[in-house]
């Protein structure tokens, strides 16, 4: 498990706390060890990709109470894996992402022109 650094070379800023965000659900897009999803992308979620993403089957909006999930909604921000957003690129349906507390690792995936082009501040 990694705090890292971000894709811009700072410190790692938090993703999301309402939903609580982050492969070990601590509101950071931190990745390693056993996140082998590598969620390192913090997207903020649109209507269009979270129908998008359930069409590729991962549904990100159905609440799953048995694991304490609530269900996405536009808006909400979340850490996606990395190969995930970088697939919704090439399709055309890539959420805008936080490049702050975008993991560092995710440029094994992804581009900074990329992550840049989508950024939320862009």
């Amino acid at each position: 498990m990694s705090d890292g650094l971000n894709v811009l070379g700072g410190p790692l800023e938090p993703c999301g706390f309402d939903p609580l965000t982050g492969f070990w659900r601590d509101g950071s897009c931190r990745t390693g060890g056993d996140d082998l999803g590598v969620h390192a992308v913090c997207a903020v979620m649109t209507d269009e990709f979270l129908d998008y993403s359930a069409k590729v089957g991962n549904d990100l909006s159905t609440p799953r109470p048995e694991y304490g999930f609530s269900g996405l909604v536009a808006g909400d921000r979340w850490c996606l894996c990395a190969d995930r957003w970088q697939q919704a690129v090439e399709a055309g349906m890539a959420p805008r992402v936080v490049l702050e507390a975008t993991h560092a690792l995710a440029l094994e995936f992804c581009s900074l022109d990329a992550l840049r082009t989508h950024a939320v501040d862009a």
